[in-house]
């Protein structure tokens, strides 16, 4: 298998590639993914042994309740009580980490009323992404020739595998009508071949005036992406101005995210980007989101002379010379999770309170002193919730408590993982275990899922970075209930919509052995 032959955006080198299987045709579907799946950024880990225990679980606790109800398994897997299925399966096997009720499981009257109590909150994605109409790269369905030759799934042939699961129309299911995000900033990523860009500057910005029209309200913000080193760089940055008008920048500092690149560069490079700085400050776009973190296994090696720059060794100078930026860190710079086992980083955390690179990040505010450097979860918190639902709660646990509440914001990078709402429950029913609290000396709990720590991590802390009315927002739980993509929701509904609880990356073939450096 070529490069060129590689999923887009994958980053896993060709054997790592090979080891893994398209999760949409691969994987279980249930309502929590029991298994890794990586948006081909960084290796997924085999599923683990406590993973296939609450896969069995989930199976054979949504058998009996969808015998009961009259309804096939699929179907009751799709509702709220077969999500609330997941995570009990989830805590019986990992302990107590989510908050759930048995009686969700088995009443759909009681899942009926959590949906109830959740209705209206203000929910923004920092991170999501679709491909534009005219992608013709099928290296993004590379896997399913694979698939059909292994047997992972004997109906392969007879479900079309088109690129359009990546697309707008998809995504607009996917975010808004199965899940309960209410705006969305639609990125991209910048590759030294332009080919391989997902969307150009000015189709990020042509859907979101696409679907705000259509929606009558503000449902989709975007960004514009902008390339450090690239000739001529700033005329770009300048157009973004004049004509583009974004809501924030975004960036990798690792260049290509296939790697390595002649374009990595440093935020605290003052040649090179403190002029773009004083020019975003002076523009009034202050906000930039900056890709870190999230390598894949063998990244001293695929990343060679580069892999440096995914740090946040340049994060803190650049933060204090302009605290008139804000600089958004996505994937909250976990490096490469899951890289050995489970139970080593686990063991990591409790021993020092060290997470690689995700504490370093942390300890920034304290460190610089400064308050305009922010965590973004996108695919960090997915994969260690279905791997380790305790170290999730340790990775977001040490971030709400080292850096703040104010300082933490939410994103799935979504639509490459299907329906985020599984996520958002997560988050929602998350908690720190009170022994580990008072270990690390934390003060601040995650709290009930509309409480004041979890509204501002799902949505109030973005709405403030991105200049929308949060006060309205919080007092007028209703702002989003009448327009357009409401109105579609609920038809949708009323017709019998329901989530697909499909993923869309890429999950370790069964059997596979992890191979290190």
């Amino acid at each position: 298998m070529t490069e060129k032959q590689r999923p887009f955006g994958v980053s896993m080198t060709e054997r790592e590639f090979d080891e893994c299987a398209h999760a949409d045709e691969a994987a279980f579907r249930s309502p929590i993914p029991t298994q890794v799946v990586s948006n081909g950024e960084y290796n997924p880990l085999p599923q683990t042994e406590k993973q296939k225990k609450v896969e069995f679980l989930i199976k054979e606790m949504a058998d009996k309740e969808a015998k009961r109800h009259n309804m096939s398994r699929r179907q009751f897997l799709a509702t709220s009580s077969g999500m609330a299925t997941a995570f009990l399966a989830m805590n019986q096997v990992y302990g107590k980490v989510f908050e759930v009720d048995e009686a969700e499981a088995k009443n759909p009257d009681a899942a009926g009323d959590r949906k109830a109590k959740y209705k209206g909150q203000f929910i923004f994605d920092d991170q999501t992404h679709f491909i534009r109409d005219d992608f013709k790269e099928e290296g993004l369905l590379g896997l399913t020739k694979w698939a059909e030759g292994a047997g992972v799934n004997p109906n392969i042939g007879n479900i079309p595998t088109t690129l359009a699961r990546y697309k707008m129309d998809n995504y607009l299911k996917e975010i808004f009508l199965d899940s309960d995000t209410t705006v969305s900033l639609l990125s991209g990523a910048p590759f030294d071949d332009p080919n391989w860009w997902l969307l150009s500057n000015d189709a990020i910005q042509n859907a979101c005036r696409s679907v705000n029209k259509m929606a009558g309200s503000v449902r989709m913000l975007g960004h514009s992406i902008i390339t450090p080193k690239y000739p001529n760089w700033m005329d770009e940055v300048d157009r973004a101005i004049a004509e583009l008008h974004p809501v924030s920048w975004k960036s990798y500092t690792i260049g290509d995210p296939f790697g390595p690149s002649k374009f990595a560069w440093r935020l605290d490079d003052e040649k090179l980007m403190y002029p773009f700085y004083e020019k975003a400050m002076k523009s009034g776009i202050n906000t930039i989101c900056i890709h870190k973190g999230l390598m894949p296994r063998d990244y001293e090696k695929a990343f060679a002379g580069t892999w440096e720059n995914a740090t946040v060794h340049d994060v803190g100078k650049a933060a204090k010379d302009f605290p008139g930026m804000n600089f958004v860190i996505y994937h909250a710079a976990l490096r490469p999770w899951l890289a050995d086992k489970p139970d080593m980083e686990m063991a990591q955390f409790e021993k020092d309170g060290y997470i690689q690179w995700s504490t370093d990040l942390a300890r920034i505010p304290e460190k610089y002193g400064v308050n305009n450097v922010y965590a973004e979860l996108g695919s960090v918190f997915a994969s260690t919730a279905v791997t380790d639902p305790k170290f999730c709660a340790a990775f977001v646990g040490q971030l709400v408590n080292m850096m703040g509440p104010d300082r933490v914001v939410w994103g799935t990078d979504s639509v490459w993982y299907g329906s985020p709402q599984w996520q958002i429950e997560a988050m929602r029913r998350l908690e720190i275990p009170a022994d580990m609290m008072k270990k690390q000396g934390w003060k601040i709990p995650l709290g009930d899922g509309r409480g004041t720590v979890k509204n501002k991590i799902l949505g109030l802390n973005s709405a403030k970075l991105y200049k929308l009315d949060a006060q309205k927002i919080a007092a007028d739980a209703k702002a989003f209930d009448h327009d357009m993509i409401a109105q579609m929701k609920a038809e949708y509904l009323a017709m019998g919509g329901e989530r697909s609880n499909a993923s869309y990356g890429y999950i370790a073939r069964e059997g596979r052995e992890i191979h290190l450096g």
